[in-house]
């Protein structure tokens, strides 16, 4: 299992949401860079690296992206408005390692497929779940698409990675949706699942890890002191 720490962008400067909500976000004094490099010297290899302003559809921070690729050896997927070929030829040009796609393979999902056909293995499926169902649009628009059905389709073309988020309890620190992991993890053997929202311990990685999972995202319990990097770096060995 590889342990994910997260860099959530607005504005070029790191921050935390709740549940979701840009109206209740957390801003930390560290660079995006700063925090990159804290993981890398920590024996970390992994960034998960999400673009807020583009998700929104109000910017974008790939000169973050850029800076962190160069100056680091992380292996990045990046993710957060990625919505057209041009997006995800300026996130693999700007050093992305892998791309999360979200809202558009929930709109267009053949458009997706098509660019697993020319990056195979580089595509990251985001399903961000409310109520067992997809969110898009940085999780402010609700859709009927039930998280098992949607996953189900993209492993039969081919997409086998997904990041599942669980926007009830991101950024909540309450621990994660186990039940909902498990039931993934029972119903799609296919699928590398990439756990993510809620982690609030060293105790809940360890869990998600004996449950199976591939990878775990770690955000606001590194940047409030309640996991340091030591601790994730052990989760992983």
């Amino acid at each position: 299992m590889k342990v994910i720490p997260a860099i959530d962008i607005i504005s070029g400067h790191p921050v935390r949401l709740s549940e979701g909500d840009y109206s209740r976000k957390t801003s930390y004094s560290l660079s995006a860079l700063d925090a990159a490099k804290a993981f890398e010297d920590g024996g970390l290899t992994r960034l998960h690296l999400v673009d807020l302003d583009a998700a929104k559809g109000s910017g974008n921070n790939l000169k973050i992206l850029e800076e962190i690729a160069s100056r680091t050896s992380l292996t990045i997927d990046f993710g957060g408005g990625i919505r057209s070929r041009e997006s995800l030829n300026s996130a693999f040009d700007a050093g992305a390692a892998f791309v999360n796609v979200g809202s558009l393979a929930a709109k267009d999902p053949g458009e997706v497929i098509r660019w697993n056909e020319i990056y195979p293995g580089r595509i990251i499926l985001s399903s961000d779940v409310r109520d067992g169902f997809i969110a898009v649009s940085g999780w402010q628009e609700n859709t009927k698409l039930e998280i098992i059905p949607f996953i189900r389709d993209f492993i039969a073309h081919g997409i086998t990675a997904a990041v599942v988020t669980d926007i009830s309890k991101d950024g909540m620190l309450q621990g994660p949706s186990f039940a909902l992991y498990g039931k993934l993890i029972n119903e799609l053997p296919g699928l590398s699942l990439i756990a993510s929202g809620g982690v609030s311990s060293l105790q809940d990685i360890l869990a998600l890890k004996e449950l199976g999972v591939s990878g775990v995202i770690v955000g606001k319990a590194y940047y409030e002191g309640r996991v340091t990097i030591n601790e994730m770096k052990e989760a992983e060995c």
